[in-house]
């Protein structure tokens, strides 16, 4: 554990807001949007049917990796922590203006806005709870291979921790979606699959950004492999 003083101290204090801003914008934007889903086939390879949602939350992933691996475990707690209160603020300040009624000129009456958000609720707690789970395994998966290699084979512990914590993540939500009946079971598997499967190919992809981020941690305090920045 490497302890910083001065310009560098506070260096490393604003890069943990931003990418604590990051990681909790993409996580309750992800909330908020999952109702729409989309067709994407990369290259003709694939048909993904998944939500829109799935957009922004592997960031939080290559967020929690990249703040495991420079400012340690209990950083990355604290980041998945921040991020329920931020959810279940979120949560409040929808339903505070789903009850709120429009007036008759409003652009978007109650019906429209019950529509869009109306499932919120039950989205953010199903969210929340695979949420929590899945980036308390990603952590622990990814400090564990992190002590096995010594520090190195960074890619290993990335994909390994990445790979399991969303297929729990995946598995998780849809259940409780399906089962609250804000989707069909019949949706399920399709769901299930697609997401999965897009969520291994941008853990593939995020790999090199890790890489990209971790090296210039390294470069920018001076850290050798495997050492961590000590910030209170």
């Amino acid at each position: 554990m490497k302890t910083l003083t001065g310009e560098k101290l506070r260096l490393a204090h604003r890069i943990y807001l931003v990418l604590g801003a990051l990681f909790i914008c993409s996580l309750v934007v992800s909330n908020l949007i999952f109702q729409k889903f989309f067709h994407w086939n990369p290259m003709g390879l694939y048909n993904f049917e998944i939500s829109v949602g799935l957009l922004p939350y592997p960031i939080t992933f290559l967020v929690t990796d990249l703040v495991s691996e420079i400012y340690g475990r209990r950083k990355a707690n604290d980041l998945v922590l921040a991020g329920i209160f931020a959810s279940v603020f979120s949560l409040g300040i929808v339903a505070v203006a789903d009850v709120a009624p429009a007036i008759e000129g409003s652009p978007i009456q109650d019906a429209v806005f019950n529509k869009v958000f109306g499932a919120t609720t039950i989205a953010v707690i199903a969210s929340m709870t695979a949420y929590l789970f899945a980036q308390f395994v990603d952590i622990q998966i990814y400090h564990f291979w992190k002590k096995l290699t010594g520090g190195k084979m960074l890619w290993l512990r990335n994909n390994f921790s990445t790979i399991f914590s969303q297929f729990v993540d995946t598995l998780s939500v849809l259940l409780l979606l399906c089962y609250y009946e804000v989707l069909l079971w019949e949706q399920f598997w399709p769901l299930l699959t697609a997401g999965f499967l897009f969520k291994m190919l941008v853990a593939l992809i995020d790999t090199p950004l890790l890489y990209g981020g971790v090296y210039i941690f390294r470069r920018l305090f001076k850290l050798e492999i495997g050492e961590e920045i000590k910030i209170d």
